[in-house]
């Protein structure tokens, strides 16, 4: 059995207003996936309800994964399923230091089936050379793991914290939202490394952005386009490429006609 992410007719309200209006997606083992779409169409409200995010009502559907319908399961069970997301928008956690937050979430990822924790925890001297580790890759400095958790970070510092999270917890289904929000050119490029060498066989992606230029660091085998809360639309990379050239409006006439937002 592969561990394949399988939608099936999602619905999902937010604030009392459907946002997700049937939505059917697969995301397979060992794809990286774009989904693609413009402002308002639901991209990151896919997402937040893959992760769990409990201000997202589902009114109808089902995500599989593993065997298990997810959204039966709370957000730290999806987690420990080994679901990862990275944020648009990454919160901060003052007091809670990046090392102190990665280590707990390492061993509450060990932790599994009741085991106890003292017999799984990861040890700290492991912990700190995986850590110096996967922060050298990512061009950071030592210190940054002593800092609060994305207190005073910069944007490109906070997606590369998110970078360094999807590195240490190694997920077998990364659903990345908009991580190219407000980058660089420069840390763009590390991001997107960073997916790239994170990626494997045994791994599904979910890349979700509005443009082309993440996807010529971050190259997707399937795109998907999103709009009015479905998907519209899916072909192969050269799909990503006419959206960038022409734009969403063709789509938008050729699926809703006359009747289009």
């Amino acid at each position: 059995m592969t561990n394949d992410l399988v939608i099936k007719d999602l619905r999902v309200n937010v604030a009392d207003q459907e946002i997700l209006k049937g939505v059917n997606l697969t995301i397979k083992q060992g794809t990286i996936h774009a989904v693609m779409g413009p402002n308002g169409s639901g991209k990151s409200t896919l997402a937040y309800t893959i992760a769990g995010h409990p201000n997202y009502e589902v009114t109808g559907g089902e995500i599989w994964y593993k065997g298990q319908n997810i959204l039966e399961l709370e957000a730290d069970e999806r987690s420990r399923l080994g679901v990862f997301l990275a944020f648009q928008y990454p919160v901060s956690v003052p007091g809670v230091s990046v090392a102190n937050f990665l280590r707990a979430a390492i061993n509450a990822q060990r932790a599994e089936e009741g085991k106890d924790p003292k017999e799984t925890a990861i040890p700290i001297a492991q912990f700190r050379k995986m850590l110096r580790e996967e922060m050298g890759k990512l061009q950071m400095d030592d210190s940054f793991a002593r800092r609060y958790l994305n207190e005073g970070f910069s944007g490109g510092e906070k997606k590369r914290l998110e970078i360094l999270q999807m590195s240490m917890l190694k997920p077998t289904m990364a659903v990345m939202d908009e991580t190219d929000s407000g980058l660089d050119i420069d840390a763009l490029r590390i991001v997107a490394e960073g997916v790239n060498r994170n990626f494997t066989p045994e791994m599904g992606v979910m890349v979700i952005t509005h443009y082309q230029r993440l996807l010529n660091y971050i190259k997707p085998h399937v795109v998907s386009v999103m709009m009015d809360g479905q998907i519209v639309r899916e072909g192969g990379p050269e799909l990503a490429l006419e959206l960038e050239a022409k734009g969403y409006d063709w789509i938008r006439e050729e699926v809703f006609g006359n009747a289009s937002k």
